[in-house]
């Protein structure tokens, strides 16, 4: 720093001497760095101190608050932002305020950048343009020329009063120092997470999700069709289908590949014989519950193979045809109300096949293959391709001669039609084992047009309609009796033409005079109903009740048919004062005609009870046969008792003017017993009469088990289910060759003096 030498030394004004002031005599020339400037009262600064004195910024020492006079030929332009040269903001930008007390060497005070010498104000900068122009270097002295405007520069103010004298001055705002190494740095951090980010993303992707990626992707190319597993026939005893599957085609229809619906739908409507109005809306496309676009829509079910390759010959877009089996019934009604019937995706929706679906259903496989994207979706070579055998159903053996069906069901259509039942059944059994031969029901319909048919065409009478039995449960009475010893094949009741129990007055068709002693033959070879109810009231409830529930009633079969009717007896605490007239001739109670083929089948099987039932076994797809279980038994009566109700249960086809004898069978005896009952329906007794007539033959040797039951409007047992009766087992026992036994029939006496 430049030593002082004289008086003191004050600023020059901002902008310098106004243009035109001579110099003072005596004042030194100024010149380069090196000039000294001699001022009032005191000596100047100059050579290389002066130049030292400005620090990097362009400011002196002076500036900045040294005591040093201002350079006259170095007058630095203040910043000015809004306010005075006192405005620290200006000083932070590089402006320096006027010290206090300095003045030009006239003694003047100095004035501050913006204020105003010889009528020329001195332009100013915003903070915003000095700021900008930080880092910019100050223009020579002498570049610019006399009278000519200063070349400015962002972040500068121009001191125009020095512009005029020709000393123009540029100050640089303030700025802060580039510093390149920062931002570079600065951007190697971004570029570094960046990477770093992507690298996680791709470890995520490669090593944690990549699986459920690559599994993802596979799921939405893979394509899984169902191999649907041949049924299982129905075959009867001999093995003769009744009931089997064919191969067949199904038609189908993606509909986000139809092109035309409308047009597709009008030319498959003949061939496939679906009306077009129900072909078009699984021709347009729709969306799934899920949200996912519907493609795949069955069109026809077990279409025969030349259909389906007249379809397939259209080349229609979108339309496909598909493996598919059709039920086959080759005998159409035959036995058509045991079998049951199919749906179109062949599950099984009545009778055994609805029974056994499962078995006969077997289980299906499966072929997954890949697929790629585009409109045929087809199989990519050496991609995915696995496939799981269906597995066969097995077929269902019964225990039913197709023959014999044949013929109960025609004779039972020929009866009923003659006699104008609503209903009527029939059942043929083996009574000792229980098995079904035949079990018609009246009247039936056609299992490959089920649909065609009304609801109450296809239940099977014998097994789902309850009727009140009538005379035809005096057996349970009688054996009842006999097994308890209350009575004997000799026993005479004393009797009249009616009865009365709890109010309630009971007749005879055949009435017998007051006092009159029938035999245990003559009341069931007349049905007497007082003889009947006089047996029952040595017996009492609670011992009829419990006869009732051995033989089988009030509880189902289990034959092997779904929604059996379990029928209904009640117990001594449930009987009303009539129940002790009604309930033993077959009133008040309900069965089925099954379960009341089976109460007589025990009695032919000497007072064994035996589970009838219709399936004898499965036979596996290997062939393999799997017999059913073997029924359930139990004892009813002793066989001597058996026996004597074999032989009393004669005199209704034997004796003359008896209510059965339109069922005897020449060559045969015949035991069994007419009934005539009704039908409850909503609470009350229907219109008409229930009439049956259940026996077996040879008597003596009994063989088989027949029962036949009708809804009439008019008619009796003898006159209306006797002689079905008599056409079935006369055909039975033809059939299955059973001879003669040459046996003679007993004399019986029907009263007694």
């Amino acid at each position: 720093m430049a030593e002082r030498r004289g008086g003191d030394e004050r600023d020059e004004p901002v902008g310098g001497a106004r243009r035109g002031t001579r110099r003072a005599p005596g004042t030194p020339q100024i010149g380069p760095l090196g000039a000294r400037r001699q001022g009032a009262g005191g000596t100047g600064r100059g050579g290389i101190s002066e130049a030292r004195a400005y620090t990097p910024r362009g400011r002196t020492v002076r500036e900045t608050g040294s005591d040093r006079s201002t350079d006259p030929h170095r007058p630095a332009l203040r910043l000015v932002d809004g306010g005075g040269p006192a405005d620290p903001s200006a000083r932070a930008r590089g402006g320096t305020a006027p010290r206090s007390g300095s003045s030009t060497r006239s003694g003047a005070p100095a004035r501050t950048a913006g204020s105003v010498r010889g009528g020329t104000p001195t332009r100013t900068v915003s903070t915003r343009a000095a700021t900008a122009g930080r880092g910019a270097t100050a223009t020579r002295r002498g570049t610019t020329g006399r009278g000519a405007a200063p070349r400015r520069t962002p972040g500068t103010a121009v001191d125009l009063a020095g512009w005029r004298r020709g000393r123009p001055r540029r100050v640089l705002a303030p700025l802060p120092a580039f510093q390149p190494g920062q931002r570079l740095r600065a951007g190697s951090v971004v570029v570094l997470l960046i990477f770093l980010v992507l690298g996680g993303r791709l470890v995520l992707l490669q090593l944690t999700d990549g699986r459920a990626y690559a599994a993802a992707g596979l799921k939405a190319r893979l394509t899984t069709t169902v191999l649907q597993a041949p049924r299982g026939s129905i075959i009867d005893r001999s093995g003769n289908v009744l009931a089997a599957s064919l191969d067949a085609r199904a038609v189908y229809a993606d509909p986000t590949l139809v092109v035309n619906p409308t047009r597709t739908a009008v030319r498959l409507r003949d061939l496939l014989g679906v009306p077009a109005s129900e072909l078009l809306p699984k021709l347009t496309r729709s969306t799934r519950p899920d949200g996912q676009p519907d493609r795949f829509e069955y069109l026809a079910r077990g279409v025969s193979l030349s259909t389906a390759a007249s379809v397939k010959a259209l080349n229609l877009p979108g339309i496909g045809v598909v493996y598919d089996q059709t039920r086959d019934d080759p005998g159409h009604d035959l036995a058509a109300n045991l079998i049951g019937f199919t749906g179109t995706d062949r599950t099984g929706l009545g009778g055994l096949e609805q029974a056994f679906d499962k078995q006969l259903a077997g289980v299906n496989g499966s072929h997954t293959y890949e697929v790629g994207d585009g409109g045929l979706s087809t199989q990519l070579p050496g991609g995915v391709d696995e496939q799981t055998p269906a597995r066969p159903g097995s077929s269902l053996r019964l225990t039913i001669d197709r023959d014999l069906q044949f013929k109960v069901q025609q004779l039972l259509f020929d009866h009923m039609t003659d006699a104008h039942a609503d209903f009527g059944a029939a059942v043929v059994m083996d009574p000792h084992t229980g098995e079904v031969l035949a079990q018609a029901s009246f009247p039936t319909f056609d299992a490959q047009q089920w649909q065609d048919y009304p609801a109450s065409s296809r239940v099977d009478a014998a097994t789902q309609i309850t009727v009140d039995p009538g005379s035809v449960a005096k057996l349970i009475t009688i054996a009842g009796a006999l097994q308890e010893g209350i009575i004997t094949p000799d026993s005479t009741e004393t009797i009249g033409p009616s009865i009365n129990k709890g109010g309630t007055t009971f007749h005879d068709d055949h009435p017998f005079p007051r006092g009159t002693k029938i035999t245990i033959p003559g009341i069931l070879a007349f049905s007497s109903n007082v003889g009947t109810i006089t047996v029952a009231g040595k017996l009492g409830p609670a011992k009829l009740y419990e006869y009732q529930k051995r033989f089988g009633l009030g509880q189902p079969t289990r034959e092997g048919l779904p929604g059996e009717s379990s029928g209904l007896v009640q117990p001594p605490q449930n009987w009303s004062g009539s129940s002790y007239g009604s309930i033993p001739i077959g009133m008040g109670i309900a069965v089925t005609p099954l379960q009341m083929t089976a109460a007589y089948a025990a009695i032919a099987n000497n007072g064994v009870w035996v589970q009838p039932h219709l399936v004898s076994g499965l036979v596996g797809p290997d062939g393999k046969v799997t017999p059913a279980a073997a029924p359930a038994t139990h004892q009813v009566v002793t066989p001597q008792v058996a026996a004597q109700l074999r032989t009393l249960f004669l005199a209704p086809t034997v004796v003359p003017g008896a209510t059965g004898r339109s069922a005897a069978v020449t060559g045969y005896l015949v035991a069994g017993k007419t009934g005539t009952g009704g039908q409850v329906a909503n609470g009350q007794y229907r219109p008409g009469s229930v009439v049956s007539f259940i026996g077996m033959a040879p008597a003596d040797n009994p063989r088989y088990v027949i029962g036949v039951f009708a809804h009439v409007p008019d008619g009796t047992g003898g006159s209306v289910a006797a002689p079905a009766f008599h056409d079935m087992m006369q055909f039975t026992l033809q059939h299955f060759g059973v001879p003669p036994t040459g046996a003679v029939a007993p004399r019986f006496r029907v009263t007694a003096k």
